[in-house]
């Protein structure tokens, strides 16, 4: 297949790309480099069917071309991380809502075969039930929550109205190799990592008992082949481990010393898919354990050589605007 993946110089986006190319497929990798880097195709980089494309999303024109003889798009790109989202609300209506839109108009248009959507299943918000269906009501807590939830309802307007052959992936808190390491204060393992690495204290939120869903990257990058492979339209499915694991539990994989921060409003105590419409229709499951995945990361610490390094105080100060405007939900 001709395959197009937006964010795909991001971190799921380039374990994605990998995948593809190595399935044999033909692959343009577009991304605005906002937050993604060239650097993370580097195993396929020389690949003969791999084309590397820099444009936003937010830029119709700029990108609808490359939609052209396209057979599948996986639409990854986007505005991540939560104080940001708050912070700055229109970047993140632009990239999320405005560019699914313009990802969406440019695949009509081009009569792509299909189109999977990377959606966030921060949409649940904190759930009544664990583990969550796909069925479940949705409770944006904050902007990227929304935004990207937006851009998921189009999808699957899109897939209605227009018949565009088109399904929408919640993704359950993903991590991997090559996860964000600049910008924001984020996701737990880039922050740990480069904790260890400094022999910090890792700043556990709350007292460690909350859990994750944590899904590792790979996986993720074979639900999205294994949407694409299908034949099911208009549908959304959960994409996660099938288990769920405490960050006292993460904590102990690492070994070192801890020090707790005040629990953040807003964040839910777990997190845990409900993976059996997934299997049940798609025939995916998730294949690597906890256990080896922070092995993995492990292996490939010293990616976050360059990492920022967050202690209590810059935490504090970083998510200042969290507690200001999530406190009394």
């Amino acid at each position: 297949m001709k395959t197009l993946v937006t964010g795909g110089a991001g971190f799921i986006g380039s374990h994605l790309v990998e995948r593809l190319i190595n399935d044999g497929h033909q692959v343009i990798a577009l991304d605005d480099l906002s937050s993604g880097r060239w650097e993370n195709l580097a195993t396929v980089a020389d690949a003969p069917g791999l084309q590397t494309v820099q444009a936003d999303i937010t830029d119709k024109q700029a990108i609808a071309p490359h939609f052209i003889g396209v057979d599948w798009v996986f639409h990854l790109a986007g505005k991540a991380d939560i104080v940001p989202s708050i912070e700055q609300p229109d970047i993140y209506y632009a990239a999320n809502v405005q560019g699914t839109f313009n990802v969406l108009e440019c695949s009509r248009a081009a009569n792509i075969k299909r189109l999977v959507y990377a959606a966030s299943s921060s949409c649940y918000g904190i759930p009544d039930t664990y583990p969550t269906p796909e069925d479940a009501e949705t409770r944006s807590q904050y902007p990227y929550a929304l935004t990207k939830y937006l851009g998921e309802e189009m999808v699957l307007h899109w897939a209605q109205v227009y018949g565009l052959p088109a399904l929408s992936l919640r993704l359950f808190n993903v991590y991997g190799p090559r996860s964000r390491t600049t910008g924001a204060y984020g996701a737990v393992f880039g922050v740990f990592l480069a904790q260890k690495l400094a022999g910090k204290a890792y700043t556990v939120v709350g007292d460690g008992k909350q859990s994750r869903d944590f899904t590792y990257v790979t996986d993720v990058a074979d639900a999205f082949t294994t949407a694409a492979a299908s034949h099911v339209s208009g549908e959304i499915f959960n994409v996660g481990s099938g288990h769920h694991y405490s960050i006292n539990e993460l904590v102990g994989h690492l070994g070192g010393d801890v020090e707790y921060i005040p629990k953040r409003p807003g964040e839910p105590d777990c997190t845990f898919a409900d993976v059996s419409r997934i299997h049940a229709q798609l025939g995916w499951q998730a294949k690597v354990d906890f256990s080896t995945g922070v092995g993995h990361m492990l292996e490939s610490i010293e990616l976050w050589r360059e990492a920022p390094l967050w202690d209590a105080g810059s935490i504090h100060q970083a998510t200042k605007s969290w507690f200001k405007y999530l406190g009394d939900n």
